[in-house]
């Protein structure tokens, strides 16, 4: 027979490492692209980094980058309301905060930017490619790097969460016992 309450405590770690491993994931998106993806873009002139990333606009929203983007959060937030009262639940409900932040900044700067890109239509038939550029390519690094520290801070949380975790749990009854007169 199988206790319920160690079924749920599985089950919760199980939610518990999967937000991890999705937010680990997106956490190495956001890094690749602030350390190797823009830095090399930079070198490139207008007309070749506003087609590239357009490129990477168009090719991201796929359902495995979606799966890790979406999962993060949702995962993260099923393994809040499963932790609430558990010890650990602060460092999930951190992991959280960070994770309704990374949300918060793509939704509400790096979406409308890359719109704005792709607004701006065929890179060998704009005006003036370098002032397209300005626009964007700043402002996005700078927020992109931001989503990549909230991630890895959420990594971080979710990843102490599960360590603790996976501790040894005490038990009420185990306790009285330790201090009665029969277990001497």
């Amino acid at each position: 027979m199988t206790d319920n309450s160690t079924e749920r405590r599985d089950t919760a770690a199980g939610v518990l490492g999967a937000a991890t491993v999705a937010t680990g994931l997106l956490a190495g998106v956001f890094y690749a692209f602030a350390c190797a993806v823009m830095p090399a873009l930079a070198r490139s002139d207008d007309r070749v980094f506003i087609e590239v990333m357009g490129n990477v606009n168009d090719v991201i929203q796929n359902p495995v980058f979606f799966l890790s983007f979406l999962g993060a959060p949702a995962l993260t937030a099923v393994a809040a309301r499963r932790y609430r009262g558990a010890p650990n639940r602060w460092w999930v409900f951190a992991a959280l905060a960070a994770c309704a932040l990374v949300l918060l900044i793509t939704v509400a700067v790096s979406i409308p930017l890359n719109n704005g890109l792709a607004d701006a239509g065929d890179p060998a038939r704009i005006a003036d490619p370098a002032a397209v550029r300005d626009r964007f390519e700043d402002t996005w690094a700078a927020w992109n790097v931001v989503r990549a520290l909230l991630s890895t801070v959420a990594l971080g949380c979710l990843a102490r969460a599960l360590f603790l975790s996976r501790r040894p749990q005490s038990s009420a009854y185990l306790e009285s016992a330790a201090g009665s007169s029969a277990s001497r």
